[in-house]
């Protein structure tokens, strides 16, 4: 199982970024969604979450409100800005760049 200081520097921002692009998610579910699309090949701890949400919401791509969830608990609902959403598109733009030329060196003989 890959875990967040496996990945490529950035992909954790990405991943976040993409997440809460559908809907406003709090911490806890937005590392369970990546878990579950990547069916558990992605794990990412509390550690590697929260100040990754930090940073985030320092930069403007991400702002954050107290909401109740499911379970009746107040937790920090993040949401993408429009900062952020043009911060995702060019950071999808970035990885399909080097996703495709790491496949082409991967493919190389």
């Amino acid at each position: 199982m890959s875990r967040p200081s496996d990945m490529i520097q950035g992909t954790l921002d990405l991943l976040i970024l993409k997440t809460i692009s559908i809907e406003p998610k709090h911490g806890w579910a937005i590392a369970k969604r990546i878990e579950q699309v990547s069916e558990e090949a992605l794990q990412i701890t509390q550690g590697a979450l929260y100040p990754a949400l930090h940073r985030l919401e320092q930069q403007g791509w991400i702002t954050a409100e107290w909401r109740e969830t499911d379970t009746g608990r107040e937790a920090k609902f993040y949401r993408l800005t429009k900062a952020g959403a043009k911060q995702l598109k060019q950071e999808l733009a970035q990885w399909e760049r080097l996703s495709n030329a790491i496949g082409l060196v991967i493919r190389a003989v």
